[in-house]
C-alpha cells in the first residue's frame, strides 16, 4: 500500500515538473524544422499580429550600412537558413533604393541642359526649314536663333543653303499676297502669305546677302519709286530710301563693294565715299524699265548702301534700244537690248562702252534674252533660236533655248548647252548664283498653268540642266503669273 502511494506521487511528481518545463520553455514548439521544407519556423511569430512574437525594435537601425552584416538571431540560439528580419529590411530598402535611384534619373532628366555657345554649334547647322521648327520649341530658342550674331556665324560657316523665291504671281484675277519659297535641298515648295505686296505688279527683285530688295512696280493707281527689303528668315519689311524715278520692271544688278574708297560719277557731281572696316557695302544698279506714261526709260541710278541714297548716273549709249537684261561680272555692269547690243558700264570709273560682239548669236526675237553671271567671272546668256531639224531630211524645225558663254578676251559667244523643254515661256526667268544657274518656266497648256524649274551647274564639265520640280505651285495661278513674274536666289 505505502509503494503504491510512493509511485503515485513520484508520477505526479514529474507531471508537475514537465509542466513547469513546459511553461518556461514556451514556444519551444517553434524551434523545430520541418522536415518537409527545412525552412526554420521559430520566427514566424514575427510576422503575427498581436502582443506576442520577436522583440525587434531593439535590433533596428536607421545606418543601412550595416544591414550587408549578418545579424545575431533574435529569437533562439540555433543557426537559421533564413532571418526573416534581414530579409525583410533588405527587400524593403531594394525597393525604396530603387524607386529614388529612378526618380533622381528622371529628374536628372529633365534638368539636363548646354551651355548657349554649344547649343548655338548645333543648331546653325541645321537647314533652314528645321531651324524655323526649333523656333517653335521654346522663348530661349528663338531668341537664341534670331540674333544678328548667330545669323552671322551661321553665315560665315557656309551651312546656308540656296534657296529660290518666286514672286508677282496671280490668282482670281488679283495680285498673290503669297510668296513661294523652294528649298533647293530638299526639294519641297513653302509658302509665305504677306499683305504688304498685295496689290502690286511688274516690280524687279535683287538679292543682297540673305535679303532681297524689291524696287519699283506698279499697282491700280500708280508707277512706283520705292524700295522694300524682304528678309525672309525673319518674314519682315522695311523700307529704303526711294528711287529718283518711278519705274516698272527695272534691270537690276548688284555690286559689292571691296575696296575702301569707291567714286561714284553723277551726271551732276563727282561723290565719293570711304568704307570703314565695320560697314558691309553694296550698289544696286537699276536702268530702263517703264515709266509712268509706259513710256520706256533710258535713265540709270545707282544705290549706295553706306548713304541710303540713289544717285542718278550716266544715260546708257544712244541707239542703244530698249534694255532687256543686265547682269555684273568682273566688277562691270553688263546689259543687253532688244536690238542684240551689248554695252558695259565701269562702276569704278562711271563711264559706259559698247561690246561689239561677234557672232552675235541668232535668236527668235519673241523670246527676251537673258544675261547670266556665275562665280563673277563668267558671263552666259540664254536665248531660244531656230533648230534646223538636226540634219535629218523632211524634219521640221523647231525652236530651242541655248545657253552661250561670251569670251571676255576675244569677244566671242560661244554655244555650250541645250535646254531640253520646248521654249513655251516667253518671259522665263534665269538667275546664276555661284556656279548654278536656275530657271523657272511658267505657261499654260491644255486649260492650265505648269512650272518647271532647273538647273545647271557649269562647272561640271558634262553639264547638263536637271529638273528638280514639276507642276507643284503654278495650278492655281492664272496664265497672266507667266508675264508679272520674278525670282532671286537667297542661301539660307
Amino acid at each position: 500500500m505505502l509503494e503504491c502511494k510512493m509511485k503515485s506521487e513520484q508520477q505526479q511528481g514529474e507531471s508537475s515538473h514537465q509542466e513547469l518545463k513546459t511553461s518556461n520553455n514556451y514556444g519551444s514548439v517553434m524551434e523545430d524544422e520541418d522536415d518537409t521544407t527545412g525552412v526554420s519556423l521559430r520566427c514566424l511569430s514575427l510576422y503575427t499580429r498581436g502582443g506576442g512574437g520577436c522583440k525587434v525594435g531593439a535590433a533596428t537601425t536607421d545606418d543601412f550600412a550595416q544591414l550587408g552584416k549578418v545579424p545575431k538571431p533574435v529569437c533562439g540560439t540555433h543557426d537559421t537558413s533564413i532571418d526573416c528580419f534581414s530579409y525583410g529590411v533588405e527587400r524593403f530598402w531594394k525597393r525604396n533604393y530603387t524607386k529614388k535611384n529612378n526618380f533622381e534619373a528622371q529628374n536628372n532628366a529633365m534638368h539636363v541642359f548646354l551651355p548657349d555657345d554649344i547649343l548655338e554649334m548645333c543648331l546653325m547647322r541645321l537647314p533652314l526649314t528645321s531651324l524655323m521648327n526649333t523656333r517653335l520649341v521654346c522663348k530661349k530658342w528663338r531668341s537664341l536663333t534670331t540674333t544678328p550674331r548667330f545669323l552671322q556665324m551661321r553665315k560665315d560657316g557656309f551651312y546656308p543653303s540656296p534657296w529660290l523665291f518666286l514672286f508677282g504671281t496671280v490668282k482670281n484675277g488679283y495680285c498673290s499676297r503669297e510668296i513661294y519659297a523652294f528649298d533647293v535641298s530638299f526639294k519641297k515648295w513653302h509658302k509665305i502669305e504677306t499683305e504688304v505686296l498685295n496689290g502690286r505688279f511688274l516690280f524687279s527683285v535683287a538679292t543682297v546677302h540673305d535679303t532681297v530688295y524689291i524696287i519699283g512696280g506698279c499697282s491700280s493707281r500708280k508707277t512706283h519709286r520705292g524700295v522694300l527689303v524682304f528678309n525672309p528668315l525673319m518674314k519682315s519689311f522695311h523700307k529704303v530710301a526711294s528711287m529718283r524715278h518711278a519705274r516698272s520692271k527695272p534691270v537690276l544688278g548688284v555690286y559689292e563693294v571691296n575696296s575702301d574708297r569707291l567714286t561714284i560719277k553723277s551726271q551732276t557731281r563727282t561723290r565719293t565715299r570711304t568704307l570703314t572696316q565695320t560697314q558691309t557695302r553694296f550698289l544696286i544698279i537699276a536702268v530702263g524699265g517703264v515709266g509712268s506714261f509706259d513710256e520706256p526709260l533710258d535713265s540709270c541710278e545707282i544705290y549706295d548702301s553706306s548713304s541710303n541714297k540713289w544717285t542718278e548716273i550716266q544715260r546708257v549709249p544712244v541707239d542703244f534700244g530698249i534694255i532687256c537684261s543686265a547682269v555684273v561680272c568682273n566688277g562691270i555692269f553688263y546689259v543687253y537690248s532688244e536690238s542684240d547690243k551689248l554695252a558695259a558700264y565701269d562702276i569704278k570709273h562711271g563711264f559706259w562702252v559698247r561690246v561689239p560682239t561677234n557672232p552675235v548669236p541668232p535668236r527668235v526675237h519673241e523670246y527676251s534674252p537673258k544675261l547670266v553671271s556665275c562665280g563673277g567671272e563668267r558671263l552666259f546668256m540664254v536665248a531660244v533660236s531656230w533648230c534646223e531639224g538636226d540634219g535629218e531630211i523632211g524634219r521640221r524645225n523647231k525652236a530651242v533655248r541655248k545657253l552661250w558663254e561670251l569670251d571676255l578676251v576675244c569677244l566671242s559667244w560661244n554655244q555650250v548647252l541645250m535646254h531640253p523643254d520646248a521654249p513655251m515661256d516667253w518671259n522665263a526667268v534665269f538667275v546664276g548664283d555661284k556656279n548654278l544657274i536656275f530657271g523657272v518656266e511658267m505657261f499654260k497648256i491644255f486649260g492650265q498653268v505648269l512650272e518647271f524649274v532647273t538647273i545647271c551647274d557649269v562647272s561640271d564639265p558634262n553639264m547638263d540642266w536637271v529638273h528638280v520640280s514639276k507642276n507643284e505651285v503654278a495650278r492655281d495661278m492664272d496664265v497672266s503669273s507667266c508675264v508679272m513674274k520674278s525670282m532671286a536666289v537667297v542661301h539660307l
